[in-house]
């Protein structure tokens, strides 16, 4: 039976709102999630009859879903939001999210690939880039059976690059747009992917009235490989700057939303009780009268933790002025530890950590204070006690945390920052700015920051705050919508 077309926006992406755990006893326990897209999409009000399609990530959704059928799940699992859940074989998920999503886009945006040795596209990529189609087929499949004719359709993300394009030849009423929350690879690193995955992947995305990405570079190095890869043609504004590209007789508008802290949001829940009840023991691992750097990441490769380690190590070295007077407090927690690159990472994070706190630590100071168990409300409490933020990835998106800080901080936080993060492009002015592959000049910034004195730091604190907030999730998610 088919599913009535009553949705006039709808968002896909591959992670929903809400996720389910399955009991022996065969109950469903729902898990609401958070995230700027949640956020956004509550800006729009339960009467604006919204639809949000996602993925089964596990066995409890997947019979979630099963349950659902071709309706909605309960509303009263997923605050109010009508939310299609799409249950795709588990073997054709694997293929399409680890094997791709993860493993090679990613890999590409990021830069992350050893040359030398991978990648190597072969007969068991093929089947893999075959499931990734069949599952953004799925997708494309549900949008075009729930949207209203004209119905305004957001896709979120790499995972679901060739939507737009499917989308458009299911349903070409609608209007389409698809954000990139990941950087985009420059055309030679780009070019990496075979020749003619490269060109799927841009062709999906063009099949959409409009591109955004966080950043302006992000943005202009998509339409880089358009006109390197496709050929296609470039609209460039009297600045110089893609506006759009123009392929195969359709226009695909070109858009930055670089997503903001949701400041509101962050000052409230830093303040709730059990943030509060984490911060004696983490002021007690710190100690009287240190000073804190601090980092919150999951153990993902382009977040470049174990450089930032050496950095710090480097700094207790050439700098024993600050042996026994700093803390890092690093949150490491770990990420996709179902590839085996990432498990390995996670363990040269441990290692690292060990060996700076077996090297310079003493009876009363450890140097490193490494958590590995996710736990927000001790992220926001570390976020209030921080004197240095340390957000040094190889490449980001935007990374939300060097925006998050700022806002929580108690004290005022100097900000160590990579070029290499979208957020650079707003917040460059007052940080301590690095490039992330040098160790040294990350350690001269931490020195930096950690001599940077009260009133300049206060000062800088107040004006990467006001930056980091300019559009917070909901303004974010609406400006989107507006422009389509």
């Amino acid at each position: 039976m088919a599913v009535p077309r009553t949705a006039p926006i709808l968002v896909a992406s591959n992670r929903g709102p809400v996720s389910y755990t399955l009991g022996e006893d065969g109950s469903l326990t729902a898990r609401r999630g958070g995230g700027g897209v949640v956020s956004g999409l509550s800006a729009i009000g339960p009467d604006a009859g919204a639809v949000w399609v996602c993925a089964a990530l596990g066995e409890g959704d997947r019979e979630a879903a099963r349950r659902a059928g071709a309706n909605h799940l309960n509303p009263g699992d997923t605050g109010g939001q009508q939310v299609r859940m799409l249950d795709i074989a588990p073997d054709v998920f694997a293929a399409a999210y680890n094997g791709i999503a993860n493993s090679v886009l990613w890999f590409v945006h990021h830069l992350l690939y050893q040359t030398p040795v991978e990648p190597v596209f072969d007969a068991e990529f093929a089947a893999q880039w075959a499931a990734y189609e069949t599952y953004n087929a799925a997708f494309a499949d549900a949008l075009a059976l729930e949207a209203v004719d004209d119905a305004v359709v957001l896709v979120q993300d790499y995972h679901l690059a060739l939507v737009p394009g499917m989308l458009r030849e299911r349903r070409p009423d609608l209007r389409i747009g698809h954000f990139s929350h990941t950087p985009w690879a420059p055309p030679d690193y780009y070019r990496l992917l075979p020749d003619d995955v490269a060109a799927g992947v841009l062709r999906g995305i063009l099949g959409g009235d409009r591109a955004a990405f966080l950043t302006e570079r992000w943005a202009t190095a998509f339409a880089d490989c358009c006109a390197a890869v496709l050929g296609a043609e470039v609209v460039r504004g009297g600045d110089g700057v893609a506006t759009a590209v123009r392929f195969e007789g359709r226009e695909t508008r070109l858009g930055v939303h670089g997503l903001g802290a949701d400041a509101d949001f962050l000052r409230e829940r830093s303040r709730r009780a059990d943030v509060e009840e984490r911060l004696p023991g983490l002021r007690a691992q710190i100690g009287p009268g240190r000073k804190s750097i601090v980092r919150v990441d999951r153990t993902e490769l382009s977040k470049n933790i174990v450089r930032g380690l050496l950095a710090y190590r480097r700094l207790l070295e050439t700098r024993p002025e600050w042996r026994e007077r700093v803390v890092h407090v690093a949150f490491a927690y770990p990420s996709r530890q179902d590839l085996a690159v990432y498990r390995d990472y996670t363990q040269r994070v441990r290692q690292v950590a060990d060996e700076i706190n077996a090297e310079y630590g003493t009876e009363d100071w450890t140097p490193v204070a490494l958590h590995v168990k996710d736990d927000f409300a001790r992220s926001l409490a570390a976020y209030r006690l921080a004197d240095v933020a340390l957000v040094n990835p190889i490449r980001d998106g935007m990374n939300l945390v060097a925006k998050e800080v700022p806002v929580v901080s108690e004290r005022g936080c100097a900000l160590v920052l990579s070029r290499e993060a979208g957020a650079y492009a707003e917040l460059g002015e007052d940080a301590l700015v690095v490039n992330p592959y040098d160790v040294e000049a990350t350690a001269q910034a931490l020195h930096e920051a950690l001599s940077m004195g009260d009133d300049e730091r206060a000062a800088r604190t107040k004006r990467l705050a006001a930056a980091a907030t300019a559009l917070p999730p909901q303004a974010w998610f609406l400006a989107q919508l507006r422009a389509l």
